[in-house]
């Protein structure tokens, strides 16, 4: 069993990434595979160009970024994490580039990630928690995913790279999302008479 991040952040070492170690250890003790894919800044938008859609590629005709490569991780996944920085009150801008053309091209016409497990994660450094939080929360929901939740809100505080570190409640948020995911992907994986 697998589980996929997209980090929207453009830091290698940021805050997401801080938080998504801390998920990364708790997958480990369930004996769940985890890996971060990072696309950086240099996102390309989408350009509403129906290609893929219209085509049924399930891949971007733009092919000079990750994207494509995200795609097809998330495809072959169980549980998809998103988890992006708060920029202005909302979600980060490349992280939204990827959403984008991720949902035209995957999930729309024949969804890829129909029953997938999905979560939440953001961190921030004073407020727009709440509205980046739902926004991540909200492109699951289309794409027809498994949420998972945690006991309180998948928002934690820092703004220098490390801060997220001094959030306890923040830490074991989402600490306990990732035992939650865990749980969710073995019991769907048992459903399908897998284990």
């Amino acid at each position: 069993m697998k589980v996929v991040a997209i980090n929207g952040s453009p830091r290698k070492e940021g805050n997401v990434s801080q938080c998504l170690e801390v998920m990364a250890e708790e997958f480990s003790k369930e004996g769940i595979e985890f890996e971060v894919l990072q696309p950086g800044a240099k996102v390309r938008p989408c350009m509403a160009c129906y290609h893929c859609l219209d085509n049924g590629t399930l891949h971007c005709i733009q092919k000079d970024d990750m994207v494509n490569e995200i795609i097809d991780k998330c495809i072959e996944a169980d549980g998809i994490i998103l988890a992006s920085p708060v920029y202005h009150g909302g979600i980060a801008g490349g992280m939204k580039c990827v959403l984008d053309r991720m949902m035209l091209a995957a999930g729309c016409y024949e969804n890829q990630f129909h029953h997938k497990v999905g979560a939440a994660v953001c961190t921030l450094r004073r407020s727009g928690g709440m509205e980046t939080y739902q926004q991540l929360l909200g492109i699951m929901d289309a794409f027809e995913m498994v949420i998972v939740t945690s006991d309180y809100w998948g928002a934690v505080h820092g703004a220098d790279p490390g801060e997220v570190r001094r959030d306890e409640e923040g830490m074991a948020v989402v600490a306990k999302l990732a035992r939650n995911i865990a749980w969710t992907v073995k019991v769907i994986d048992a459903a399908k008479g897998n284990s």
